[in-house]
Parts: structure tokens; sequence; C-alpha cells
């Protein structure tokens, strides 16, 4: 019987995801990273991007996730993010809508803070279509 861990994926509503896994990929501050089971102990902060669970079939579930925290004890996962969310519930017209808006922002730009919060709505908008498109290459 293979090894595994037990992944929680929390947002600031709901858990999204709690169930066991052999792998996890996340957005790492630093880059991704990639944990099994076993992985020596972490917290580390996310940024915008995906979050893939892979079973004991070997098959992949993909979630976005807004940024957060991911904290990996030997045998338990969890990230935690403000925002997470099924790649398969993601809206692409409203992320394609929020990159835009975000995008007239930064043209816009009026002060340091409204210029850093457009950043990290474009970022997060990025996110969601690579998340997206990365589903529909999978089907």
């Amino acid at each position: 019987m293979p090894v595994t861990m037990h992944v929680d994926i929390v947002s600031a509503e709901e858990e999204i995801f709690s169930g066991t896994a052999t792998m996890l990929f996340a957005p790492a501050e630093m880059g991704e990273v990639g944990i099994k089971p076993r992985h020596a102990q972490m917290i580390t902060r996310l940024v915008p991007g995906e979050v893939v669970v892979r079973d004991l079939e070997g098959s992949e579930q993909l979630f976005f996730i807004s940024g957060g925290v991911l904290e990996v004890q030997p045998h338990i996962v969890t990230v935690l993010s403000d925002t997470a969310i099924r790649a398969k519930d993601l809206d692409e017209a409203a992320a394609l809508e929020a990159k835009k808006r975000a995008e007239q922002h930064l043209e816009d730009r009026q002060s340091g803070f409204e210029y850093a919060t457009a950043r990290a709505e474009l970022a997060a908008a990025a996110a969601q279509l690579r998340a997206i498109q990365k589903l529909r290459n999978k089907s």
C-alpha cells in the first residue's frame, strides 16, 4: 500500500477539500513546491496559483488559491487561503473581466496602494486563467 498524507484545503468561507493524497504541488513564494508524505515540516507563504492534489490512482484535482499559507507536517498538509476554488468551478468570463479591470487600474494608478492592489488582482486573475487553461488541456 502506498504511503499517503492527509490534505486539507481551506478558504475563509469553507473547507474546499479534505482527503488522502500521494502528492501535492503548490505555488510557494520562492517557486512551486512538491510535497510527498513524510516531507520535512515547514510553513511557507503561497502566491496566487494552482494547487494540484494527486490521489492514490494517480488522478489529479486542481484548485485555484488567491495566496495564503502552506503548513506541512509529516502526514498532514494544510493549505489556508482567503479564496480557494475548485478549478472546474472557475468562471472564465469573470476571470477575464477581473484581469481587464486590474489592467485598467494599473494604467490609471494614482497611489502606491492602488497600484499594489491592482497588481495583486492582476496576479490572481492571471492565475485563475492559467488554472482554467490547464484544466482544459487535461480534458
